[in-house]
């Protein structure tokens, strides 16, 4: 599916509402989950890719050495001049890049991670040989992306929101986009083509935040009693792979945080009042609704 050219930008106020709302909501747990795994190999150089406004930076500041060096990078500079006004533990360099085009010479790098991000790029086989290409011999590459939106209710339910908002054209953006790189065989291909031998993606599901908890607490509150009743058919777990080759690709496909206790109903949860608004406000921007 092609995706239109203003799904990779966030510009204008959207830079400060990802932070103040996506963030702690649905990407802090996470970006702790990326920098702990990424701890236990000791790396001494590490190379973000499509660092937003910083939240796995902020986590592998916290958990990697000093003597780590880390360069976070990402292709909309107004991301990452919110990232570096927020700030980390401790220095950073940060610096506008495309993945698609690293300026960085071949073999500098232990580890390149990327956070929710892969999903943007429009080349992704060729963002992951860029990754190989500035990696060190037995250097790795850990991403995650999310699974499809049917699995993540919180987005899902945004999304079914917003249609009622444009019912004549429905937003599909989430669907399209964050929620559109989910298919395993497609994933492989493009690892392959870009270097990896073998890859093998790790499906995890993670628990909700305690605000996402809250959040939950709230809309159940709200949810009529005959729905309330009704009972949840447990979720099977999800496998979980590894890969490795001449270097190593780690893929995460992600459920959302609310997916496993978020109700249907959300009819009072600021949280999704936040996210419209979000979404709204990124409409306003581009100023043409239909892009979604």
């Amino acid at each position: 599916m092609t995706s239109p050219a203003t799904d990779k930008v966030f510009s204008g106020s959207i830079a400060e509402l990802y932070e103040k709302y996506l963030v702690p909501l649905i990407f802090e747990p996470y970006a702790t989950d990326l920098a702990n795994r990424l701890v236990s190999r000791s790396p001494a150089s590490v190379l973000e890719i499509a660092a937003g406004t910083g939240v796995v930076t902020r986590a592998l500041a916290s958990a990697l050495p000093e003597s780590t060096s880390i360069v976070a990078t990402d292709l909309n500079q107004p991301m990452l001049d919110q990232a570096s006004k927020v700030g980390t533990k401790r220095p950073v360099q940060w610096r506008q890049a495309d993945a698609m085009q690293l300026p960085f010479p071949d073999a500098a790098f232990d580890a390149v991670a990327c956070q929710f991000g892969v999903m943007f790029f429009p080349d992704k086989a060729k963002a992951f040989s860029e990754a190989r290409r500035v990696l060190k011999p037995g250097g790795v590459l850990i991403f995650n992306a999310w699974d499809r939106i049917e699995e993540n209710e919180f987005a899902d339910v945004v999304t079914t929101a917003l249609a009622s908002v444009f019912p004549q054209d429905p937003p599909r953006f989430m669907a399209r986009t964050p929620h559109g790189y989910n298919d395993r065989a497609a994933i492989e291909r493009d690892l392959r083509s870009g270097g990896a031998a073998e890859p093998r993606p790790r499906a995890i599901r993670r628990s909700p935040t305690a605000k996402a908890r809250r959040c939950a607490a709230r809309s159940r509150r709200a949810t009529p009693p005959d729905s309330a009743k009704r009972p949840t058919a447990p979720r099977p777990p999800s496998p979980s792979v590894s890969a490795r080759g001449p270097w190593t690709a780690r893929y995460k496909r992600m459920s959302s945080l609310s997916s496993v206790d978020v109700p249907r109903v959300f009819a009072i949860s600021d949280s999704l009042t936040h996210w419209i608004g979000f979404l709204i406000q990124w409409i306003r921007t581009f100023q043409k609704p239909n892009w979604l």
